[in-house]
């Protein structure tokens, strides 16, 4: 038995506010440091500012990497092409249903109260919609954007819970 590995990264959009505050944090970071040369204790307003527009970045350039490997998908989320966090695993024999978003399969899914909603997908919705929703264990809605490589691949191993319509 061969194991299929399919992997697929995407961009999630980031939020208008916290591109502001990085904008914010690197321009205080270049007026504070200019003011450095006439105003020496202008060094330490210059360094945290600095430092905070650095970290702002690792929550305004986040990408999601799905991987999948044996009946497995993990999601790692990459945060400024530098730091990588496991974020979950989900398996695919526990997997309810796997379904576009506006899919009719879905319909006696959406009814359910006390359902945690994990959104890994692109963040918005785009023309054609490619997010699909996987509903994990009764408990859990989970947001993706796989490639329609993946979605193949869990349709063949899962092929009564997996639908592309």
């Amino acid at each position: 038995m061969s194991d299929v590995y399919v992997e697929c990264l995407v961009q999630a959009k980031s939020s208008a506010l916290w591109k502001f505050v990085r904008v914010l944090l690197m321009v205080l970071t270049v007026l504070f440091a200019i003011f450095m040369f006439v105003m020496p204790l202008a060094f330490i307003p210059a360094v945290v500012f600095g430092v905070g527009a650095y970290f702002s970045s690792w929550l305004t350039e986040i990408e999601y990497e799905y991987l999948y490997l044996d009946k497995e998908v993990v999601v790692d989320k990459v945060m400024a092409k530098s730091k990588r966090k496991r974020v979950a695993t989900y398996s695919l024999d526990r997997i309810e249903i796997l379904a576009p978003v506006k899919s009719y399969h879905l319909d006696n899914f959406g009814r359910r109260d006390n359902v945690k909603v994990k959104d890994y997908s692109i963040g918005e919705e785009l023309q054609p919609d490619r997010r699909y929703v996987m509903y994990y264990e009764g408990g859990e809605k989970i947001l993706l954007s796989p490639s329609e490589e993946m979605i193949k691949v869990m349709k063949n191993a899962a092929p009564r819970k997996v639908f592309n319509d």
